[in-house]
């Protein structure tokens, strides 16, 4: 790595990017953070309209919602049918992230997520609303004065190493009222990358036999969680949920007082929470072996693409693994989870290796897990490339901004990396440690203080070598903040224990 990384490009402004900005700029580094969608905020921007639907089963991870929007002659026409187009490739250019109008944060607000220089409003309760949550973000971003190193409505296309340099390949998307619009294509050079983009963009669409079958034939009756948006709208309907994690759940809980009858799908070895969590009217049942398609015989009507009016139940039946056979459902939702995909870096994805088989130098395999990070943050063949915000189950706000911390420090040489030797040695035995794919970036542990002692090591490193490098000194997490989590702690074993 050079000898000081003056200019860092950051991809996304979300909590990790914007967190990330503000330290590097810190630090005297010149920043810059490219942002696909108008607005800052990443996973807390709540926006009312619904992404486009994923490939069933899942496209695979190094394509990703990398659509093929790039249209100049529709996007840049005068015509009626152009101006159609440019809603939808602003869909597609930038698709809105799961956020619900009700979704609600899981861990407490308050000093358990409180960054550096900036508490939460007095008198919050420890679960508010997306939009509470994202005005903390903005309110963060403007005290810092971070918005002016944001480039937003630019898609970061590709990312290449050339030399010493990164070469950074984007579009940015112009809209002229509504029926004109342009694509703006450029190219920059950093001395450094970080992607900040979070794992929330590309849904992981189960391969059950039939499901595709379903959406062909009854596509507005199928579809994510990352597109759910309102209970209201399935009032008095019975609701296939795959999937018993987090998301469905939560979601589980805000169809409750609406639908008529909620199924919960576990499939056997899967994380699940705990059934007792679920409304009354949920039915926790065993995983799905298939979606029947019994077309043959039907009316032309009801066979149709999407066809059914409303008050119709799908006209087929659903198997689960233990025989069992459900009918009369309104609508399915997918709530399976996430791929790590990164679209722009296509050549560090390797989609036909097991997530087991991963070499030294990819990056991501089947989506699952991202590999060859040290300290899940920096990858090890080129450390001029970072990571922040991969982690899950964490305190996110001050977790991810410790790992922002660690970027700055190394990016501007107050903290140095050990030789790719020492850092791979270090790596491999962290898989040793921990099992493959989606478990490899949890945090979550009743018995094992993970987070703390993970934010302990990086703490433990930037501070024995700023005392080296004439670096500051970085605080770690408060008398407060343990008192916090061992609260949250507590919360956890009683639902998950009792």
């Amino acid at each position: 790595m050079r000898s000081k990384a003056k200019r860092i490009a950051v991809i996304g402004a979300g909590l990790s990017g914007i967190a990330t900005a503000k330290h590097l700029e810190a630090a005297g580094l010149e920043v810059v953070v490219f942002e696909r969608s108008s607005k800052p905020g990443g996973i807390w921007l709540y926006d009312e309209r619904r992404p486009p639907s994923p490939t069933y089963p899942s496209e695979k991870p190094s394509v990703a919602d990398l659509y093929a929007f790039v249209d100049k002659e529709a996007l840049e026409g005068d015509s009626k049918r152009a101006s159609l187009k440019i809603a939808e490739y602003e869909l597609l250019f930038a698709p809105p992230g799961p956020a619900y109008n009700g979704l609600m944060n899981n861990n407490p607000v308050g000093i358990l997520n409180e960054m550096k220089g900036h508490p939460w409003k007095d008198g919050l309760p420890d679960n508010v609303n997306v939009r509470v949550v994202l005005e903390y973000l903005i309110s963060y971003m403007k005290a810092f004065d971070v918005e002016r190193l944001i480039k937003y409505n630019t898609r970061v296309m590709n990312l290449k190493k050339r030399g010493d340099l990164w070469e950074v390949q984007f579009a940015t998307l112009i809209i002229e009222g509504s029926e004109r619009g342009a694509l703006i294509e450029g190219i920059e050079e950093f001395d450094a990358v970080v992607v900040a983009t979070g794992h929330y963009h590309h849904p992981r669409v189960p391969a059950i036999p039939g499901l595709k079958e379903w959406k062909d034939v009854w596509p507005n009756r199928i579809q994510t969680s990352k597109s759910y948006r309102r209970p209201e709208v399935f009032a008095d309907q019975t609701i296939l949920l795959i999937g018993s994690f987090i998301s469905s759940t939560d979601i589980a809980k805000e169809l409750g007082p609406f639908a008529k009858h909620i199924y919960q799908s576990n499939r056997e070895g899967s994380v699940a929470l705990p059934a007792k969590l679920l409304p009354g009217n949920t039915e926790r049942i065993t995983g799905i072996a298939s979606f029947g398609l019994p077309l043959e015989g039907l009316p032309d009507e009801v066979a149709a693409r999407d066809s059914l009016k409303d008050g119709q139940c799908i006209p087929a039946s659903v198997t689960l693994v233990d025989g069992r056979v459900i009918t009369n459902i309104d609508h399915v939702i997918s709530c399976t989870g996430y791929h790590h995909t990164y679209p722009f870096l296509s050549s560090w994805h390797d989609d036909s290796a097991d997530v087991k088989d991963a070499n030294e130098t990819v990056l991501v395999t089947d989506g699952t897990q991202v590999h060859n990070l040290y300290k899940e943050v920096f990858y090890i063949p080129d450390p001029t490339l970072a990571f922040v915000g991969i982690p899950t189950f964490v305190a996110s706000f001050t977790f991810f901004e410790y790992q922002a911390m660690a970027v700055a420090a190394v990016f501007c040489k107050k903290a140095l990396l050990p030789s790719e030797t020492e850092m791979r040695k270090q790596y491999e035995q962290e898989c040793r440690n921990k099992r493959p794919g989606r478990a490899f970036h949890s945090m979550f542990s009743l018995d094992i203080p993970l987070e703390v002692n993970y934010v302990q090591d990086l703490i433990d490193w930037l501070n024995a070598d700023a005392e080296v490098t004439g670096g500051k000194q970085v605080e770690g997490h408060s008398e407060q903040w343990h008192a916090a989590n061992k609260r949250n702690m507590e919360r956890l074993r009683a639902i998950f224990l009792r």
